[in-house]
Formats: C-alpha cells, structure tokens, sequence
C-alpha cells in the first residue's frame, strides 16, 4: 500500500543548517560607485533647478516661495546626501550565495532580508542592463520561480560575465534533485 511508505519524520530546529552559516558574495564594488553617482547626480540635478528657480530673471517668485527657496534647497541638499549615504552602506550589505540545492540572495540594513530559492524550483533566469549598467559592464540576474509571473528575486550590480556565469550555472543545475 502506498500509505504505509509515507515518513513524516521530526526534525529538531537545532540540528537545521544555519542561514548565518551561509557565505555571501558581496555585490560589485562598480555597482556600489554606479550607484552612489547615480544618486549624486538626481540630487545635484534637484538642487541646480531649485537655485535656477531662485536666481532666475525671468518672473517675479511669490513672496513665501522666495523666502522658504533657500531653505527647501539646503534641505534637498542634505536629504540627497543623507540618502546617498544610506544606499552606499544598503548597496554594501547586499550579497548574493549559491549552494548545491539553492540560490540566496541579501539586502537591508535596518530591515534584513534573505531570500532563498531552490534551484530545482527555478523557472528560467534573465539577464537585464539598462544603458547606465552597460556601460559599467553591469548586469541584473533576475531569478523566475517556477509558478510565479514575478521574479523571486533580482541580484543587481552583477559584473556581466559573472551574471552569464550564475545564469548558466542555475541553467544547467535545474534538475539537480531528479539525479540524487
């Protein structure tokens, strides 16, 4: 009878693998500089229009605009470097760690994440650059999930070669669980 080989074992959560256990590969030191400049430009572009609005001869500014100008554009200015600074640190946190059976992938800094995928459950993977990226020779690996329209998760700031590396690594592994 069927019903008699089915095992619903107990396991005890101490003798689980530990998540911490688990070496992360850190993200590309160009996506961490892509991204910072990237950053640092929108708030440069910010603070250049709030000064042109400020200083521009063209029509008279309302008296209040006028007066709160100034402060609005030091407070754009600090936001943006404080924003700037933040992502340096969340971009250094990111990390990505393939094993055997799975693929995991890090992020946050105050609210910590890691998402795990198992490989045999991997639907298709994709590679993704926008010109910024390219230019870098930066790569987005997004990982497809089998039953999912979504991606489980997207590891940015890949170095291309190392994202076709992964891509053909989880490609060709899909089926690693049917031949244990």
């Amino acid at each position: 009878m069927l019903a008699d080989k089915f095992s619903n074992q107990s396991i005890k959560p101490d003798s689980l693998a530990k998540v911490s256990a688990q070496q992360f590969t850190p993200l590309s030191r160009a996506y961490v500089k892509v991204n910072l400049m990237c950053r640092l430009v929108f708030w440069l572009i910010v603070v250049s229009v709030l000064l042109v609005l400020y200083w521009q001869p063209w029509f008279p500014l309302p008296k209040m605009v006028a007066l709160y100008l100034p402060q609005l554009q030091l407070a754009a200015g600090l936001f943006g470097l404080l924003s700037s600074t933040y992502g340096v640190i969340a971009d250094k946190n990111k990390g990505y760690a393939i094993r055997q059976h799975d693929f995991s992938y890090r992020s946050g800094v105050i609210f910590k994440s890691v998402v795990s995928q198992p490989i045999l459950r991997i639907q298709h993977v994709e590679l993704k650059h926008g010109p910024v990226d390219r230019h870098f020779g930066l790569a987005n690996l997004e990982i497809y999930s089998a039953g999912g329209s979504m991606h489980t998760f997207a590891i940015p700031g890949l170095p291309e070669e190392k994202a076709r590396e992964l891509r053909s690594y989880v490609l060709t592994h899909s089926d690693i669980a049917e031949n244990d």
